[in-house]
């Protein structure tokens, strides 16, 4: 795995990078110090809605999130896990694209069906994922509580 330090670099010299996430707003999709990403340099990349990049936002850190909208004057971004829009983001802010993740050793590609299937769907239910997250946490203590 690469540092964080390395992974701008290892991007922008034309290598794909795999590393552990960390932070918990692209949660559901990826889970920290469990999930790991494999991220790919740009090549040409054009935007599109659903994609999940990484970005630095200016002066600041790197960041891994889906696209919500692409526009004449910038990229709109938002994790899964949150439903506030960041952006416009300039296209040079992109240093790579996610094309899989690991879950349990198992290799998810950012291309198959039902990945696409999820990201369509998630991206549809932004305006209400914070309802459906309390549900979610509230249905889990609850089992919790019968055990």
């Amino acid at each position: 795995m690469e540092t964080r330090a390395d992974i701008e670099q290892l991007l922008k010299d034309g290598h794909t990078v795999q590393t552990v996430i960390n932070g918990y707003s692209m949660y559901p999709l990826l889970v920290p110090d469990r999930d790991s990403v494999i991220l790919a340099p740009l090549e040409d990349y054009m935007p599109r809605r659903g994609d999940v990049v990484l970005y630095r936002r200016p002066g600041s850190i790197l960041v891994l999130h889906r696209i919500w909208k692409v526009r004449q004057d910038g990229v709109y971004m938002v994790g899964d896990n949150q439903t506030e829009i960041e952006g416009p983001l300039r296209q040079d802010q992109i240093r790579g694209k996610l094309v899989a993740f690991i879950r349990k050793g198992k290799h998810i590609s950012a291309d198959s069906i039902p990945y696409r299937a999820y990201a369509a769907v998630w991206l549809r239910m932004r305006p209400v994922r914070h309802k459906v997250a309390v549900a979610v946490h509230a249905m889990k203590r609850l089992g919790k509580h019968n055990k």
